[in-house]
């Protein structure tokens, strides 16, 4: 049973709002398994604190929503200085013309606001980040097993692709090796994000994007990677020494290792999130790393790749089951290297359990 629409209802209700407007993104999806890109042509869904549902949408767009009993459309046809009739109707067939609407304020675009506020003029539009971050957060069982399936889609690829590393490959070549290898092996085409693949000096930078600097001998190699299933994410890092890497390079991939398992150990039900950071920062800070450990500890994931819980210190979000997140601690030496290393862990009614299992441990690579 899709219990998805009653709480998205009592949230609303909860947080006195009377509907809720949404484009293009993954919270659309959740509630309505309805998938479309960002575009000029807006698409934009209402939801009532009642439970009735609208969406505004081309009618190109009309294929999707054929035979939808749940959800009632407003097309709109080729000629932008129409478009604003849609919406119009679609405002007025619900009775929000004074409503509190609450929007995504990292998603919903000035486009589709402007229209919006044209067609209830006397409607408010506060933020509904909240009470969307608490429907989306915990995971039932069918979003857990996906995102577990990208994992494991992930980690295949990592293998395969590894196969054909050969020293000297630049972090592009390494790189788009990667993404073929998570298509080949069942990822869908909309990956989380495009592949961290940096060696050497550029390994220091926790965001790096692959250049064409070659992949040397002495180099610490950091692969940071994720996949796609159903639309739900998978988000890992491994380590690798090309040959013989500096002493304090490798060191600071056991130190990282020890403050993943820290982290992960630490997760359970009725744990605030920071108390996670706090373990695995606890680890590095130990070791006289604190100050090159620069970011959080981790992140939630499921149809966004950065959601709640966020794993920062002093975070008093509460994990309970079905939450998902990643462990994914770091030290990062500027002008050296830098390592990390990440899993992706559910909450379960016990403690945490791993979706990702491949080795931990620095990986000798040419």
């Amino acid at each position: 049973m899709n219990t998805r629409p009653r709480r998205l209802q009592e949230a609303l209700q909860r947080a006195r709002l009377n509907a809720l407007a949404l484009n293009a993104g993954p919270t659309l999806t959740y509630l309505t398994g309805l998938r479309f890109h960002l575009m000029e042509r807006p698409v934009v869904a209402l939801f009532t604190a009642e439970g009735r549902q609208a969406i505004v949408l081309p009618r190109l767009e009309a294929p999707k929503v054929a035979g939808r009993t749940d959800i009632q459309p407003f097309f709109y046809d080729e000629n932008p200085a129409r478009w604003h009739e849609a919406f119009q109707d679609a405002v007025e067939a619900l009775g929000l013309q004074q409503a509190r609407i609450g929007v995504e304020p990292e998603r919903l675009r000035v486009l589709e606001l402007r229209f919006l506020e044209a067609a209830a003029p006397r409607a408010t539009f506060p933020s509904a980040a909240q009470a969307i971050a608490a429907l989306r957060a915990i995971k039932d069982a069918g979003g857990i097993a996906a995102i577990e399936h990208a994992v494991h889609i992930a980690q295949d690829a990592l293998a395969a692709t590894l196969q054909t590393f050969r020293v000297g490959m630049t972090e592009k070549e390494l790189a788009a090796e990667l993404v073929a290898q998570l298509l080949r092996h069942g990822s869908e085409p909309d990956l989380p994000f495009q592949p961290i693949v940096s060696a050497g000096p550029n390994s220091a930078n926790p965001h790096a994007v692959p250049t064409d600097r070659p992949i040397r001998a002495g180099d610490l190699l950091l692969m940071d990677w994720g996949a796609t299933h159903r639309g739900y994410f998978s988000d890992l890092t491994r380590m690798f020494a090309i040959g013989e890497v500096d002493e304090e390079l490798a060191y600071i991939v056991a130190i990282v290792r020890q403050a993943n398992v820290a982290g992960r150990e630490a997760a359970r039900p009725g744990v605030c999130a920071g108390e996670v950071d706090a373990a695995a920062r606890a680890v590095i800070v130990s070791a006289g790393y604190g100050d090159y450990f620069t970011h959080r500890t981790g992140h939630g994931l499921g149809l966004d790749v950065h959601e709640r819980p966020f794993i920062f210190g002093g975070n008093e979000d509460v994990l309970q089951p079905g939450m998902v997140f990643t462990v994914e601690p770091g030290i990062y030496l500027p002008g050296r290297g830098g390592a990390r290393v990440e899993d992706d862990v559910v909450i379960t009614d016990e403690g945490a359990r791993s979706l990702s299992d491949l080795p931990r441990v620095l990986r000798r690579l040419g």
